[in-house]
Parts: C-alpha cells; structure tokens; sequence
C-alpha cells in the first residue's frame, strides 16, 4: 500500500493516475475536504494525528511537500510518523542541484535537510531530483495569450527541463521497484534549452510569437509578492541555474523507463489547447 502526497500537484496526480492504470493500491492524501480523489485520505503536514492515520498500514511513501516557507518541518513531520507506524520506504521528490554551493549558500538547503534525515532513518528511500518541469510554461499563459512578454530570470543559461509525466513514471518505478533503492537520480529532459528556445519551441506551436523579457530573479519574485525566504530560497537556485550549473543532461529518465525522455516541444504539442491565444 502506497501513501501519495502531493496527490493534486503536478506529479503527484500523475503518480495517482499511474498508479490507478497499474491496479497497484495506495492512498491519496490531501489536506482539502473538497478534493476529488480516488482512495484518498485527509490529512495536513501540521497535524500529527492526521498523520498518524495516513500512514497506518502504508508500505511506501511518495513524499512532495510545499511549504509555506522552505523548509524540512513537512517531511521531517511524516518522516516522524512513517517510522511510527514501521512504513517501509520513501520516495522523495526533491529538485535538482540541491545541496550545491552557490554565493556562500547552498541551493536547496531544505530539501538537503529533509534528504540527509531520511537517509539516517534506516528507512529505505529514493530521492528524484528534477530539472525545471516543462509545465512551468503554464503559468506564463495569459501573458502568452495577450502577447505580453514573459519573464526570463535564467538569461542565456541552458537547462535539460523534464516533462513530469516522465518524473511521475519514474517515482512510480521507484515506488514499485526495490532496485531503486538507495538512489539518488538527477532527472532531466533530452535536451539543453535556454528560456527564449522554450519560447521560440512554444511560439512555433502556437502559431504566435512568445515574447521574453529578462528581469532579476529577486526583483521579479519581490514584485510578485513572494515572502522573503522564499524569494532568497528560489534566487539562490535561479542563480545557480543562470550561472551553468543547470546546464547538463543525464540518461536516467531513459535508463530507467527504457525509453526516451520527452522533449519540451513535445510537452508543448500535447498541451497547446491550455493557451488561447487572442491574435
């Protein structure tokens, strides 16, 4: 029996939707009432005896957290409640370059945290590490739609971005598979990309010209209205990106599923009816 966090998100209603077609049983955990989940359970990274139930007679754990603020209190939370009720294995989703030193700073100190006590817990455990999901596209559609410039916080940098429907096969490889253990996968696309490629892949598709404007990742996020520890969490990865460090590919996505890893211009052609563009 597998928990699935997440379950609404972006890879984790994918990992629902795998884990549907392949009859394999798990739980859809969720802290709203109203979500419309199969098999799933209510239960909020805050509230220990909520937790507690999730994980009753849970196997495996899919593990995504979001917090308000970065930081490991979430997984460190269900880590606490997994090893309560002798769950077996995590699977972690994490983000790449995590714990790499950029500026006097460590890109995802948080999820290294979080990373660092599940492998002490003598749980067994999977840690994914994603490139940029190609789905990040999709907040930048009404821009799109009316023409208006998107932003580009990575400049000229190149990154392999993942489509998540190849990261949510992979976790549920992982979820499923013993083999998988011990393992830490940076996941990336095929392909190094910079911003204005994904714009020009997109614009082709479209039939409509997707403009770019390069901003200051920490400006644009303050302007957005980003908490601060957010804002300097997200800048410090964006640098780090926009400085090369994003900018190599690996062959795990296609290793593991044996088979290519999708393209961005092949995520873009699946999803081009998300976008109405007004000409």
């Amino acid at each position: 029996m597998i928990l699935v966090t997440g379950a609404t998100g972006t890879i984790g209603s994918n990992v629902v939707r795998l884990l549907t077609e392949r009859d394999v049983p798990f739980r859809a955990m969720s802290r709203t009432p109203a979500a419309d989940l199969p098999n799933k359970v209510q239960a909020d990274f805050t509230d220990p005896a909520s937790l507690a139930s999730a994980v009753t007679g849970i196997d495996t754990i899919f593990l995504v957290t979001a917090p308000p603020v970065p930081s490991p209190i979430h997984d460190l939370a269900l880590l606490k409640a997994a090893r309560a009720a002798n769950v077996a294995k995590i699977v972690k989703l994490s983000a790449i370059g995590t714990g790499e030193h950029f500026e006097d700073a460590v890109v995802g100190a948080w999820h290294l945290a979080a990373e660092q006590a599940i492998e002490d817990s003598g749980l067994a455990w999977t840690v994914l590490r994603p490139t940029s999901f190609a789905s990040n596209f999709l907040q930048y559609r009404d821009l799109i739609n009316t023409g208006d410039p998107i932003p580009n916080m990575l400049g000229s940098a190149e990154q392999a971005v993942v489509d998540p429907r190849d990261v949510a096969e992979v976790a549920v490889e992982a979820l499923v598979n013993e083999a998988h253990n011990g393992q830490r996968y940076d996941l990336t696309g095929p392909e190094l990309l910079t911003f204005e490629d994904q714009a020009t892949i997109m614009g082709k598709i479209l039939n409509h010209q997707v403009k770019t404007l390069t901003v200051d990742a920490r400006t644009h996020l303050q302007a957005a209205g980003m908490p601060p520890e957010s804002t300097e969490a997200v800048a410090i990865g964006t640098g780090w990106a926009r400085a090369g460090g994003a900018a190599y590919v690996t062959d795990q996505v296609s290793s593991i599923l044996n088979r290519p890893a999708r393209t961005f211009e092949q995520w873009a052609t699946d999803h081009q009816t998300h976008y109405n563009v007004m000409r």
